[in-house]
């Protein structure tokens, strides 16, 4: 089976060449394109969650002998959760070549964090099916390692960290009030400001309004930092 240029292209950002292409069709194809002849990502999604998660806590482990499960135990999260695989997704721009019904794709389906991290996840065991879990490793350790080596400061919480820092203080927990929204209705930008009761304040923005307010704590906390030096 001979794969479509887009998928050729893919492949070759992914730096995977399938003997089997079929895996890497199935990988990419969304479920408003499955038929009863074609099948969808969701299964192979369903394994590769799987097999992300046990190599990211095998590194983990490794490069971190003396890390307690409570220390590592947020590290994994931030590492396998939907934001991370969507993200990484984006620099290997699977979008680009993925499948879908057309409805789907005139809402923005390509761009979306849910059905980019999905994919995602759906080539990893997509690689895993052709070429086996040694492989299946290299690749995550290959494309997750600069993250990895910086889980230690990507997975602390800032929101749950200047909640805990507002109270030792006194002080009410945070507000977080929308101030903005950028780009389509189908891939809003949300602006988010965090406000303490002493009049601090820190702005962030992203695709969805979690990861704004984490932006948004992250740059308060900035500011606490700061006063500290």
């Amino acid at each position: 089976m001979k794969l479509a240029a887009e998928l050729r292209e893919f492949s070759a950002r992914l730096g995977h060449d399938f003997a089997e292409p079929e895996h890497l069709i199935q990988a990419v194809t969304h479920s408003s394109l499955s038929s009863t002849t074609r099948s969808d990502n969701q299964r192979l999604e369903f394994l590769g969650d799987r097999v992300l998660g046990l190599v990211i806590a095998e590194a983990l482990s490794d490069r971190d002998p003396s890390a307690s499960e409570g220390q590592m135990a947020p590290r994994f999260n931030a590492l396998v959760r939907k934001e991370t695989c969507a993200d990484i997704a984006r620099e290997l721009d699977l979008g680009a070549a993925l499948k879908m019904g057309r409805s789907e794709m005139l809402s923005g389906g390509r761009r979306k964090q849910a059905i980019l991290a999905d994919a995602m996840e759906a080539v990893i065991a997509a690689v895993y099916r052709d070429a086996g879990f040694d492989v299946a490793r290299a690749l995550v350790l290959r494309l997750w390692d600069d993250r990895i080596d910086a889980a230690k400061d990507d997975a602390r919480d800032a929101k749950t960290t200047l909640q805990e820092w507002a109270q030792a203080r006194g002080m009410k927990p945070p507000k977080y009030v929308e101030v903005g929204r950028t780009g389509p209705d189908h891939a809003p930008i949300f602006e988010i400001e965090a406000q303490l009761s002493n009049g601090m304040a820190g702005s962030g923005s992203a695709e969805s309004k979690r990861n704004a307010q984490q932006a948004a704590a992250k740059a308060v906390l900035a500011q606490v930092e700061n006063l500290n030096d």
